[in-house]
């Protein structure tokens, strides 16, 4: 990839997993610079790595004094430099709006204000907002700890089940947890409920219709926003496989970049609307019964899997740099190039895939060159790497076997 002139700053990413390493390819392929990352603890993903340094571990980084002294002290090291602030999760995104006049003049980021961050992270509130600007939805309804014991979906079986709140949910435990759940009946349904207000966690639960498809009728949009409150930047991504392991239900593990005007567009009246900046990942399924697209979430970040775009051609970290940084004017990209990005092996995108014309999409474009995958990397490609990177490769294998289509109450 061709290179640019490097502006004197350095990414610091919040977290450790891999939307960090998503990041830091960005920034080392754009500019060739190592990043730099501050997080609760040490991943997989961003171990042994050449291109980015977990350099300070703080357990109690959600504490919003801690979050703020850990990262005003942290600044310190770097006298003199530019320091890019990228929250790479929803805790992390959350906590930067919470503190962000504390932090300006340590740091360079683009970040909403709370306010707005509640009004899109809360799905109920989410889902309100979708109304007034015309996106579709599924059927949804909540439930509360108060409310769950014989609660009664007003639409039929299956449903999907998932927590309003994010973060929370992320910090309960509970036996055969997962990230979403789909009860069958109405037995699996209040077993499902059961064993998560067992838990910790007491906020509301979303409970939706189930959109008819499998993985591939799903979408994801990477979108960018300037500074000026702007859209900068959109990227559509068609599904082809999504994680089936517990902790990684609704992650995406396979893609094909895709456009699609009308929804570009229609997501770029909306951004404006409602005067957001930086980045937004927006989860969406196809729904094969009226022909449009049902959206599920809003992510206020970048996705989990983004480096599609950036695989695709439209380096993430450029956009961000050239607009907190070098406060570039930005026009307007929808992009439409074609790049298959994938975290998981080939042979299991081929097995599992039930859609022959995916399939055959995604052969061309292996055979095209047109393939990207995430953690294989070649300026960070080393013994530990490798060994570390078919490991995961295997792991994958064995999660599909011991996994696939299970999203129920049990292993």
């Amino acid at each position: 990839m061709e290179q640019t002139v490097t502006p004197d700053f350095l990414p610091v990413l919040l977290g450790s997993d891999m939307n960090v390493y998503g990041m830091a390819r960005s920034f080392h392929e754009a500019y060739g610079i190592k990043s730099v990352a501050v997080g609760k603890g040490r991943l997989n993903a961003t171990s042994h790595s050449r291109i980015v340094s977990v350099e300070e571990v703080e357990p109690n980084l959600e504490d919003d004094k801690v979050f703020v002294d850990t990262l005003l002290c942290f600044a310190k090291r770097y006298p003199g430099r530019t320091l890019l602030l990228v929250p790479c999760g929803d805790n992390y995104t959350k906590l930067l709006a919470r503190n962000q006049d504390k932090l300006r003049g340590a740091y360079a980021f683009t970040c909403i204000d709370e306010p707005l961050l509640t009004q899109l992270g809360i799905k109920e509130n989410f889902y309100k907002v979708c109304s007034e600007h015309g996106f579709a939805f599924p059927k949804t309804t909540t439930c509360t700890f108060e409310t769950y014991k014989g609660f009664q979906p007003p639409f039929d079986f299956p449903v999907i089940i998932k927590p309003s709140n994010s973060v929370a949910y992320w910090n309960c435990r509970f036996p055969h947890k997962k990230k979403v759940f789909v009860a069958q009946d109405r037995s699996e349904f209040d077993a499902i409920l059961n064993a998560i207000y067992g838990s910790s966690y007491h906020d509301h639960l979303i409970i939706q219709e189930f959109i008819p498809g499998d993985d591939s009728g799903m979408r994801v949009m990477n979108c960018y926003c300037g500074r000026d409150r702007k859209v900068k930047l959109i990227a559509l991504g068609h599904t082809l496989l999504e994680e089936h392991s517990p902790e990684g239900i609704g992650s995406y593990a396979a893609i094909i970049s895709t456009r699609d005007d009308d929804l570009s567009m229609k997501m770029k009246n909306f951004l404006e609307d409602i005067g957001y900046t930086g980045f937004a990942n927006f989860d969406m399924k196809f729904d094969p019964r009226d022909k449009t697209y049902k959206l599920f979430e809003m992510n206020p970040r970048q996705g989990r899997s983004s480096f599609f775009v950036t695989a695709a051609g439209y380096n993430l970290a450029k956009w961000l740099v050239d607009d907190v940084i070098l406060h570039k004017e930005l026009p307007l990209t929808i992009a439409d190039n074609e790049v298959l990005w994938s975290i998981i092996p080939k042979d299991v995108i081929f097995r599992y895939v039930k859609d022959e014309s995916l399939k055959r999409e995604a052969k061309r474009l292996i055979h095209k060159g047109k393939y990207c995958q995430l953690m294989r990397y070649k300026p960070d490609t080393f013994r530990k790497r490798f060994v570390q990177f078919h490991l995961s490769q295997i792991n994958y294998r064995k999660k599909y076997k011991q996994c696939f289509g299970n999203k129920g109450l049990h292993d």
